[in-house]
């Protein structure tokens, strides 16, 4: 019988899922991680649910048989409003986390009660999206506004070094900008939005770009970090949890445990993302 450590299965449909790895490595330094983008099925946001369900389904079936998965986390905002329910039901013996726009956080923080979603079109349509709105709006108006190809746009950034990618940056400012015009009037003052959802795990990647598009007019909510803490509790509540970050003796330095790439499109613009975006250090 094997004694390797298991790991924690995280998917997305591609590089998206990366804003939650870096906050998992963070939050649970002495887990090991499988990452599986389904690039080549990707993207997710602009297909069916019912062909996201299916993916979803397919992922987890293969981080179950081809990995020793202890947990499973869709950093896929898409994925988790599509099928996370089906699987859970599906894979009763397996805790699986999922991630939501954080809605509820965002009304808290809000000050004009006016909340805007940046999301895909296919979270911002599904039921659960809805049912949350509903269940946490109160008084807090949300503005949801689907991001049509900026989930795609900040993809291709992955394909390309920090030197080349100039072109491909300039288009995610551009829809940025372009999204978060249509949003309508932000800042402090009356009706105006002051909060700005990231609904989808792609656009905190591009964290300095939305910042630069609001200035200092709104607050910026990323819910991974929750997502991270979540999953702590959960594997804590079942005795699962790895304490130890690092395997080093006294006197060396430290070294994080493996971080396993899985992808079913091409594998080099997932290391050059991971690279970029989510090197544990």
């Amino acid at each position: 019988m094997s004694t390797e450590q298991p790991s924690i299965g995280v998917f997305d449909s591609g590089i998206g899922g990366l804003s939650v790895l870096r906050e998992l490595q963070a939050a649970l330094p002495g887990e090991r991680f499988v990452y599986w983008a389904d690039s080549g099925h990707a993207p997710y946001g602009e297909r069916s649910t019912a062909f996201v369900r299916e993916r979803s389904h397919a992922v987890v079936q293969a981080l179950r048989e081809q990995h020793r998965v202890k947990a499973v986390v869709i950093a896929c905002n898409t994925a988790t409003a599509a099928a996370i329910d089906s699987l859970r039901h599906a894979h009763p013996d397996v805790p699986i986390v999922g991630i939501e726009p954080a809605l509820k956080p965002a009304a808290a923080l809000s000050r004009t009660g006016h909340v805007g979603v940046l999301a895909t079109r296919s979270t911002l349509a599904s039921d659960r999206f809805q049912q949350l709105a509903e269940r946490v709006g109160g008084d807090c108006h949300f503005h949801p506004q689907p991001c049509d190809g900026l989930a795609d746009a900040i993809e291709q950034l992955a394909a390309h070094s920090q030197d080349d990618a100039a072109e491909d940056g300039a288009a995610v400012r551009s829809l940025i900008r372009t999204y978060v015009q249509a949003l309508g009037p932000i800042g402090g003052g009356a009706g105006a939005i002051d909060t700005l959802v990231l609904g989808c795990t792609h656009y905190p990647l591009a964290w300095s770009d939305w910042v630069s598009a609001t200035g200092a007019k709104v607050q910026l909510i990323d819910p991974a970090a929750a997502v991270a803490r979540q999953l702590r509790r959960v594997l804590a509540a079942r005795g699962a949890l790895s304490e130890d970050g690092s395997c080093a003796r006294a006197g060396e330095p430290r070294v994080h445990l493996q971080l396993e790439l899985v992808s079913t499109g091409e594998l080099a613009p997932l290391q050059a993302a991971v690279a970029r975006w989510a090197s544990p250090g």
